[in-house]
């Protein structure tokens, strides 16, 4: 496995330890863990209206899901920030907030760049480099990288 899926299981492994090592008991516990993975990343407040949306969701009594979520949720998200302090820093609001503008949220707007200005426009890129080093243009003065 990957480290991030090496992580992830370690993560989950309390849940997968109680389980009666079947298939199915073993999906849901990694699926509980995985739950609990995605609720830990999310800022107190939306994971207070996430739980709110899930017990609605889930065939459970107002008492049934408060102690589920204090036995299971309560103790994975405090796992997860044990194991993973630094998924944890604090992060500009602006990225959990909602954008209803048409070009998506500020994060997910691309970094300004300067528009690359060619040394020699109008050679071809396999043409001996008009600066007379003996190269390929593409490997010299054409190269992405100067």
């Amino acid at each position: 496995m990957g480290a991030i899926a090496d992580a992830i299981v370690t993560y989950a492994q309390p849940l997968l330890d109680e389980t009666d090592g079947s298939i199915e008991a073993m999906n849901r516990a990694l699926s509980m863990g995985q739950l609990c993975w995605n609720l830990a990343l999310l800022p107190d407040d939306s994971q207070e209206r996430t739980l709110s949306k899930m017990r609605s969701s889930l065939d459970m009594t107002a008492d049934e899901f408060d102690e589920f979520r204090q036995t299971v949720i309560t103790p994975m998200i405090s796992r997860h920030r044990e194991m993973f302090p630094l998924l944890h820093r604090r992060r500009s609001t602006r990225v959990w907030e909602a954008d209803d503008s048409e070009s998506g949220p500020a994060f997910w707007a691309r970094p300004e760049t300067t528009p690359r200005v060619e040394k020699y426009p109008g050679t071809d890129r396999y043409a001996p480099c008009p600066c007379n080093s003996g190269r390929k243009y593409k490997f010299c003065c054409g190269s992405k990288s100067r």
